[in-house]
């Protein structure tokens, strides 16, 4: 299902996201410590985007369903080139702290 979002500038795609009630999990709070935001971009949305830092391309490497245009979505912060951005949640995410845990937003 195709869900369209807003959110404000300086705001990261991942709280956008929770705010709008679309099931991004998000473990880490966006602290770089977990996979659990994992989104696929189109690649026009992709190619938007700075490149990604050494420490969010090493939690991508443990997302499963990795593709060449995957980030974190608690890593793209949202801003006016972005509008139109297209995200599709992956099948599947891998949480380290608890299986079958999955924390809320604060």
């Amino acid at each position: 299902a195709v869900i369209n979002v807003q959110g404000p500038c300086g705001d990261n795609l991942m709280e956008v996201a929770h705010k709008n009630n679309v099931d991004v999990e998000g473990a880490c709070e966006a602290s770089l410590a977990c996979c659990t935001c994992h989104v696929i971009l189109d690649e026009e949305s992709f190619n938007k985007l700075e490149i990604p830092s050494v420490d969010e391309e090493d939690m991508l490497d443990l997302a499963p369903f990795l593709t060449p245009t995957s980030r974190l979505s608690c890593q793209i912060i949202l801003a006016p080139e972005l509008r139109g951005l297209t995200a599709q949640l992956p099948q599947a995410t891998r949480n380290f702290y608890v299986d079958g845990h999955k924390p809320k937003p604060h």
